[in-house]
């Protein structure tokens, strides 16, 4: 699936936007700037890499040999890196901040608000389109991963240097000390599940094979 590498699942949303209200949906994006409190629930997500959103107007989609198009809607592109199920990011992201995702779908034509989750996850579903190309340079290592491994090598060069200069009683209790600090930071690394119910659901609506409703329907299980 090109969505995915390694950990990490890149997505991509486009939803239209009447153009008489992307004047508000500029507004609100001003606004929030100036009211970061409204996205503080991300804040404690460490599964998202980042997230932004963004307005295209009609006239702005660039022209790859199809020649100008006559659109009705402008749009508006949410990108975002999160590594975790496709599950676990929507409900992330609804359960963390509700009122500000409503706030930057406010305009999206027939967007359901983020609760209840069932009708957003739809809404996702049917919005969101395949990335063509997504490079990883971590592909085993998420967020939390590569965090982790910058507060080992910090304790790494600390002990080095202490090596350098100590004798073997001071490094034995300071390397001591240092592995308690950095326990919890010593996983391993590897790929992570992305599969869901809805990523297949995604996958299938996309090439007009209909929607899974039955778990056991999900492809590589019996």
């Amino acid at each position: 699936m090109s969505n995915i590498a390694g950990k990490a699942y890149a997505m991509n949303v486009i939803t239209p936007v009447p153009p008489a209200l992307t004047w508000l949906q500029w507004l609100i994006f001003m606004v929030s700037r100036a009211l970061p409190s409204k996205l503080q629930g991300l804040l404690g997500l460490s599964l998202i890499h980042f997230a932004r959103w963004v307005i295209i107007r009609r006239d702005q989609w660039p022209d790859l040999g199809q020649g100008k198009q006559a659109l009705r809607y402008d749009y508006m592109l949410f990108c975002s890196n999160f590594n975790g199920t496709w599950d676990q990011y929507i409900d992330a992201f609804s359960d963390g901040i509700p009122a500000g995702l409503d706030l930057y779908w406010y305009a999206s034509a027939k967007y359901p608000h983020s609760i209840p989750i069932t009708p957003f996850k739809t809404y996702i579903v049917y919005n969101q389109i395949d990335t063509d190309y997504y490079y990883n340079a971590t592909p085993g290592a998420a967020q939390r991963d590569i965090k982790s491994a910058l507060k080992v090598l910090i304790e790494i060069r600390d002990l080095a240097d202490l090596h350098a200069r100590g004798d073997a009683h001071t490094f034995a209790v300071a390397y001591r000390k240092s592995l308690l600090k950095v326990q919890a930071c010593l996983g391993s690394h590897g790929v992570a599940p992305t599969a869901s119910l809805d990523t297949e659901n995604a996958e299938r609506i996309r090439y007009g094979m209909g929607r899974v409703t039955d778990p056991s329907q999900e492809s590589g299980r019996p």
